[in-house]
Order: structure tokens, then sequence, then C-alpha cells
């Protein structure tokens, strides 16, 4: 299964969001933002590399933390060296190798993120409770659509009070899990950690928990690909 999450526009929390589920989904997470990363990070290989032809994409992805990850390059240079379209092929291999793969899209409506659409079998949109972002949403599904990823779920991300969840599921066409706005998934980002793990009994850790299983239901081949892990090729 590989799946992509998506955002509008830049902010939502889109890779955090993607960090979180591929930790609740045990999935490699492939940090596919070519120009402004945003993930974890340390030495050795990474998509850049991969793309650039000087790494392979199995042997670049870290498992010693509490997410499996394909982290991406920093530099300018680094981007500048890369072949996007290769994107496609190092995360089929992902994939063939690990068996569930989410990839982190970059934000807005770029061409890298039809790239990330094109190679997945669905997609997580998230979004914010605020009507700019929910336009711009609305391109991103538009664009899902045209590729032909699915809409496994829609995320409404740092939601306070109540949500229009409903209106959100009626204009955007699928199913919502609401993430509310938590000093829990702060803290658990300062800390280099899924929130489940740093703080498992917070409402954000349950929602990340409700937005898996809704993915294992909608998305085509979650629930019944089993997570491959390698060993032997950690950082």
């Amino acid at each position: 299964m590989i799946l992509a999450v998506v955002g509008g526009k830049g902010g939502v929390g889109k890779s955090t969001v993607a960090y979180n589920l591929g930790a609740a989904l045990d999935a490699v997470v492939v940090d596919a933002d070519l120009a402004m990363a945003d993930l974890p990070a340390d030495r050795g290989p990474d998509l850049h590399d991969v793309l650039a032809g000087r790494a392979d994409p199995v042997e670049a992805v870290r498992e010693g933390g509490p997410v499996g990850l394909l982290p991406c390059g920093r530099s300018l240079a680094g981007a500048r060296a890369c072949e996007p379209t290769e994107l496609v092929a190092a995360v089929e291999a992902v994939r063939d190798a690990y068996g569930r793969v989410v990839v982190d899209c970059p934000a807005g409506m770029c061409g890298d993120v039809g790239l990330g659409l094109l190679v997945a079998e669905a997609c997580v949109l998230v979004t914010e409770p605020a009507p700019a972002a929910l336009g711009d949403a609305l391109r991103a599904r538009a664009l899902a659509r045209e590729l032909d990823a699915g809409l496994a779920a829609v995320v409404l991300n740092r939601a306070r009070g109540a949500s229009p969840t409903e209106l959100v599921a009626r204009t955007l066409g699928g199913p919502v899990t609401t993430i509310p706005e938590s000093a829990a998934v702060a803290d658990a980002q300062a800390a280099g950690l899924p929130v489940a793990t740093h703080r498992p009994d917070s409402p954000a850790a349950d929602a990340f928990a409700s937005l898996a299983t809704t993915v294992r239901r909608t998305a085509p081949g979650a629930a019944g690909s089993e997570s491959r892990p390698k060993t032997g090729s950690g950082p």
C-alpha cells in the first residue's frame, strides 16, 4: 500500500500527520518534499541521493527510530541534482521491501505533489477548519481525482471546539477525522517522537489511532498488506 498525504496549502500540519500516521500504520514514511523537507533526518543517504542515482532507496531507509523513514536532504544543491521523476520507482521499491509506505508530499500544487499522488493508491487530505484552507483543499482533491488517487480520509487538523465535520465530509467527499489542537502534539514534535509514543494518553493520540483505523478500512491494500521490515540496514 502506498498512501500520499497532501495539503492544499502549507502550514496545515501535513508532515505531522504523515509522521504520526506512519507510526500508527507501521509504515515507512517517505519525505518527498524535495525543496523543503520537514521530517527528522540524520547522517546518511537520503532521498536527494536516491533521486540523483547515488543511493539505493531501500538502503536509505532509517530503521533505528520510532518510525521507519526515508528522509530528504535539505540543501539546494541536493534538490537541483535530483531527477524528480525517479520518485515513483523509489517509492515502489520501498513498498516492495516494507509493505506500507506513507508519502509526505510537498505543500501546495507544485508538480512534485502530482508525482506523489501518481504513485499512490490512495491519499489523505490535510486541511484546517478555515475557509481559505478548505478552498485550497478542494483544489488538491481535484488533482488527486485527476491522478486516480482515491481519497482514503480527510484530516481536519488543529481543530478547536465544534468543527464543521459534516460540511467538510460533504464538500471533499471523504470520511473526516478531527485532530484537536494539542500541546501533546507540539511536545512530541519537539522530542522527535510520534504522539502515540510520547503522550499515549492524549486525545491527539486517540485521534491518530482513529485516522489509521479509517485508512485501513478505506485505502486499497491497507488492511491486508503486511509490514516487512528489513534487518541490518538501520542508520
